[in-house]
């Protein structure tokens, strides 16, 4: 198959905007949740649509007063929480452009976001960030100098409350009104894995029509009774940004997670429904849950627990394929024992009450998506870009390819160009690069945008991404190599944190890895090895050998010619700080290359 859509199930009058879809879901029930913010004792207080929607407008009123006007922009450099919430709802109020900064980024980064897209009012939440914009502000000279910093927190709103009691409700809602759904709503720079992040125009159409076409395709997953999530995810990428858009129209309650290290204590004070999560935590739980076991003494049991869910799963999506008659009865009762035994500790972490997680943002390595749905959590991968304001596709239950990543949402086509590359057209699909109409010209054709990945449909229109178009690896051999599909495999390791597969040009393929430093302490306490550094370990022969288990599960699904051959341990992090991951967590390919060159040529060399 080639192409494949999804007809839209919805469609809103062109002069509407965001905000009418969330006065909307307010007026059908004003006094349901919208969000839950804590109570200072380990609990949570629920903040209804009319507490929500009082203090967006006062918030408004104060941007307005703050010289804030339809289609300017407002930044929001902070960490994923409920006045982030209350700053991007009162920026659409007030009629303007919402523009999200990471709270990891530079100053010199920040410079380029304030520069490109004219912002001069930013909400920044720690001093840390208050001091990249002014850095930033200082950079850019004359033009830095209206550049506005606002803090973002109770105290701050309060004051910008204070300042806006003079703007009249009139004046709000002319302001609130003007945009209409082909307006820009959200200018969101992307993660920038090769050159210069680009601001990506995120129209109103963009997240409203997406919202209202997502909301009953993704009815099993989200619209239960009491549906609520725990969102920690940064709201600065547009993944987490627009699913907190679908969750307010959705009437949807959302609690804010902004430290990872409280993520256990929220998820069990919290009891989410359904989560958004990306891999790297799915990895961190299933290591978690296996350490867990072998310091209970339940390695064995845990271990035959996970082999069972993987083929439970594994049999379910057979059959829905046509190709099985589904669990048989053995296999059904040794998953009803451990169903009593050993999953419902696994749900546990994640609250007890979350019957889905939606897996974006990377790719999910299979085997984890088989073995949390075998125990009884759905993995519903999706896949999206920034450019189209992130789901594009998503896995929904009793429609779901574990290893794919869905069926196009409402209102989507999905289409393989002659090279593989996959196209997308949508009512997702952004508007253009802001201030870069060539860039923007050359990535549509047809009406579709170009979205670099590399795929195939199946016979039933399920999507599979198996690679960046820039990343394919062709060896001296001739050999093309996806190394996405590797590097998820060795990367399930406990003991790995990242890897990059290499080989462009060269006799074969090989790897540079870098150790899990959390993942390793346990691995090393458990072998009687305690106290390696990474230095130690990187040349640890025991240590490699654990390795070498994760490359040969690796090569197993590959030929020959596309197995790693060999690999060299890093005696260092990839991380966001260093440069090397997005703040996404997406690997800085290029850059890592360019700086382990040296490496590389060391592994060509042995």
């Amino acid at each position: 198959m080639k192409e494949t859509s999804t007809e839209q199930a919805a469609q809103l009058p062109a002069d509407s905007n965001i905000t009418d879809l969330v006065l909307q879901a307010a007026a059908a029930d004003p006094h349901a949740a919208a969000y839950a913010v804590r109570n200072g004792a380990g609990g949570w207080l629920d903040v209804s649509y009319t507490a929500f929607l009082d203090q967006v407008r006062a918030v408004a009123k104060g941007l307005i007063a703050h010289g804030v006007t339809p289609h300017s922009r407002v930044g929001i450099m902070a960490p994923t929480s409920y006045e982030w919430a209350v700053i991007d709802q009162a920026t659409w109020f007030a009629g303007a452009v919402s523009v999200p900064i990471y709270e990891t980024s530079s100053p010199h980064q920040v410079q380029h976001v304030l520069t490109d897209s004219q912002t001069r009012v930013v909400f920044t939440s720690a001093e840390k960030q208050s001091t990249a914009v002014r850095r930033a502000a200082e950079a850019m000279g004359a033009d830095g100098e209206g550049v506005t910093v606002v803090p973002l927190t109770a105290d701050g709103l309060a004051e910008l409350v204070q300042y806006g009691e003079q703007v009249s409700d009139e004046q709000l809602e002319a302001a609130r009104s003007t945009p209409v759904l082909s307006d820009t709503a959200s200018l969101v720079y992307t993660s920038g894995t090769t050159g210069r992040p680009k601001g990506t125009r995120i129209t109103h159409g963009n997240f409203a029509e997406g919202a209202v076409n997502i909301l009953p395709f993704a009815s099993e997953i989200v619209g239960m009774e009491d549906s609520r999530t725990l969102m920690f995810l940064p709201l600065a990428h547009v993944l987490a940004h627009a699913v907190q858009v679908i969750c307010l129209v959705g009437r949807i309650q959302i609690a804010h997670a902004s430290d990872l290290k409280t993520l256990t204590a929220d998820l069990a004070s919290f009891h989410p429904t359904w989560l958004l999560a990306v891999p790297r935590v799915f990895e961190k739980l299933d290591a978690g849950a296996l350490e867990n076991a072998r310091q209970g003494g339940k390695e064995k049991i845990f271990t035959a627990a996970r082999t069972t869910a993987i083929q439970y799963s594994e049999a379910l999506d057979a059959q829905s394929r046509g190709e099985g008659s589904g669990p048989g009865m053995a296999l059904r009762a040794k998953h009803a024992l451990f169903n009593k035994l050993v999953y419902p500790k696994i749900r546990g972490i994640l609250g007890g009450s979350a019957r889905f997680t939606v897996s974006g943002a990377s790719p999910l390595n299979p085997e984890l998506a088989h073995f949390f749905r075998g125990a009884g959590l759905g993995m519903q991968e999706g896949y999206g870009l920034t450019e189209t304001t992130a789901p594009a596709t998503l896995n929904i239950p009793g429609m779901t390819r574990v290893g794919s990543v869905g069926l196009p949402i409402p209102g989507t086509t999905v289409r393989i160009a002659d090279d593989g590359e996959v196209w997308v057209k949508g009512i997702t699909v952004f508007s253009g690069y802001h201030n870069l109409p060539e860039e923007t010209e050359a990535s549509f054709e047809d009406g579709y945008f170009k979205t670099g990945d590399i795929g195939e449909l199946d016979e039933d229109g399920f999507l599979y991404i198996t690679g960046r178009k820039k990343e394919v690896i062709v060896t001296a051999g001739g050999k093309n190599v996806y190394p996405t599909p590797l590097e998820e495999t060795i990367r399930s390791s406990s003991v790995v944190s990242q890897v990059v597969v290499v080989g462009d040009n060269r006799p074969f393929v090989g790897a540079l890895v870098t150790l899990d430093p959390d993942g390793l302490a346990t691995w090393c306490k458990n072998c009687g090895r305690e106290g390696l550094t990474l230095d130690q370990a990187a040349q640890d022969e025991h240590v490699r050998a654990e390795v070498q288990k994760s490359v040969d599960a690796a090569n197993a699904h590959v030929s020959q010619a596309e197995s790693v051959r060999k690999f060299v341990i890093l005696d260092s992090e990839l991380t966001e700080e260093s440069g090397h991951l997005t703040p996404s967590l997406k690997l800085q390919r290029k850059k890592v290359m360019d700086d382990y060159s040296a490496a590389i040529e060391e592994l060509y060399r042995r």
